[in-house]
């Protein structure tokens, strides 16, 4: 339910504030009215007690013995009512009767009263029984019409009249009394306990309020660092969730990246030791080798170029084995390697290559400085090989980790789809710069072919 909902998001000190004070308000009726009632009861019976002892005292001497079931005579009628009617006592009392234990009125001041019987009230049973009654009200009995008529609360006072040798209550004195200033002392007494109950409550709940707000304010704050630990384990457990994805994804990549990498070498090997072995042996099949007319001189300088090609490919071989990184490509710019990769390819073919580097970046990793090595190289040896080296060209641009490298030429071109797939040249090229996140692109027909590729800046980071 939605106040249920509401409810329960507040704090435990609003919570207490809320159902505390509700409580405590309720608590504080029914004690005041209880304690109100009390005090009420014991003002109205103290005040009735006094106002009866006095009675008695004055009273008692003229009554004769009420053993008897007769109604009083004239004489004790004529006493009482000049004593009940003169000084203070007159003054005070309102109304004055006289009861049996029948419910028959022996004498009243109200003579159409006497002698007549009306029901035994509960007011009248407990004085019976020796009990003081006195109650502050608007007459209700049936034999008070006069007291009723003044329309104003009186003071009702039973008091048991004992005989003096048993103790027993062989008749009950009734009268009203105006009690004038009761009214007040009720009010005030009234108002007194009311605030002294309100003062205690109020303290209470105060106190308790202080003591729960401190509770609430500690709970909060452990409940607040609780939320930031089960957020922080939370993230925490995410974040292991990732890297336990990231780690079976490593371990499904690592049996190709194993084979990507066993292709690497094999493209190394193709696109490095094997282009200058192959050189050397399209040497020997060159006519100042073959023919014996050859002047030594020519011979021995064709010899020559055989041996340095060999012993590049050694030199690389032994390279690749130590882990395919060229030390003097790893401290060298784009400028340097192309440079190098181009004078060594004119040197071996006696081509010429157009070059046009513009190199502004910042230092590249290893890895792409290698590949735009090996690039460039394997580029030239093709456009060589199958373009008749035709107005071979090289571009390089390397502007803020953007890399493009561009290698041309004018011969008749090829049709790629006769590239076998097992074919370590291009494929491998393509491959190498796929894997560190580059783009490959080729374009030929009979115009030339011109192999391109390129790194952008963020993907050289990756």
């Amino acid at each position: 339910m939605n106040w249920l909902r509401r409810w329960n998001a507040r704090s435990l000190a609003s919570q207490f504030f809320i159902a505390g004070g509700l409580i405590s308000v309720a608590a504080m009726f029914v004690v005041g009215l209880f304690v109100s009632h009390l005090i009420e009861e014991t003002v109205i019976h103290n005040s009735g007690a006094a106002t009866a002892l006095y009675v008695d005292s004055v009273i008692a001497p003229l009554l004769p013995d009420m053993q008897t079931e007769s109604l009083l005579d004239e004489a004790t009628a004529q006493a009482l009512d000049e004593t009940l009617g003169q000084g203070a006592l007159g003054k005070r009392l309102v109304a004055f009767k006289l009861w049996r234990s029948d419910g028959t009125i022996l004498y009243s001041n109200e003579k159409e009263l006497v002698g007549r019987t009306f029901a035994v009230s509960d007011k009248l049973q407990r004085a019976f029984a020796g009990s003081l009654v006195a109650r502050y009200e608007i007459a209700s009995d049936p034999e008070s019409d006069k007291e009723r008529a003044l329309g104003k609360p009186l003071m009702e006072i039973y008091n048991p009249v004992l005989q003096p040798w048993s103790g027993q209550a062989v008749a009950v004195l009734e009268f009203y009394e105006t009690a004038e200033g009761l009214g007040d002392s009720l009010a005030h007494a009234r108002l007194r306990s009311w605030g002294a109950v309100a003062a205690l409550t109020a303290t209470f709940f105060l106190v308790l309020s202080v003591l729960v707000f401190r509770g609430s304010r500690t709970i909060e704050a452990q409940r607040k660092d609780l939320k930031e630990r089960v957020t922080e384990l939370s993230a925490l457990l995410a974040e292991n969730r990732g890297l336990q994805r990231r780690l079976q994804r490593a371990s499904q990549r690592a049996a190709a990246l194993n084979e990507t990498y066993l292709r690497s070498i094999g493209a190394d090997l193709h696109d490095g030791p094997a282009q200058h072995i192959a050189y050397a042996s399209l040497r020997l099949d060159s006519d100042l080798l073959i023919n014996a007319s050859t002047q030594p001189e020519a011979r021995e300088k064709e010899l020559a170029w055989i041996r340095s090609s060999l012993a590049e490919a050694m030199t690389e071989i032994r390279n690749i084995c130590r882990g395919l990184v060229l030390p003097h490509i790893e401290k060298s710019s784009i400028t340097e390697i192309v440079t190098r990769v181009v004078e060594a390819h004119q040197h071996k073919t006696e081509s010429h290559v157009e070059t046009v580097i513009d190199e502004d970046g910042p230092e590249l990793p290893p890895a792409v400085k290698i590949c735009v090595y090996r690039f460039v190289q394997e580029a030239l040896n093709n456009a060589y090989r199958h373009g008749g080296g035709v107005q071979q060209a090289v571009r390089a641009v390397s502007h803020k980790g953007h890399v493009r490298v561009e290698v041309s030429d004018h011969g008749d071109g090829f049709d790629p789809t006769e590239v076998r797939p097992t074919s370590l040249g291009l494929v491998g090229l393509r491959e190498r710069v796929d894997s560190l996140g580059g783009s490959f692109d080729i374009k030929t027909g009979e115009g030339g072919t011109t192999v391109t590729m390129i790194f952008e800046p963020m993907e050289v980071g990756e």
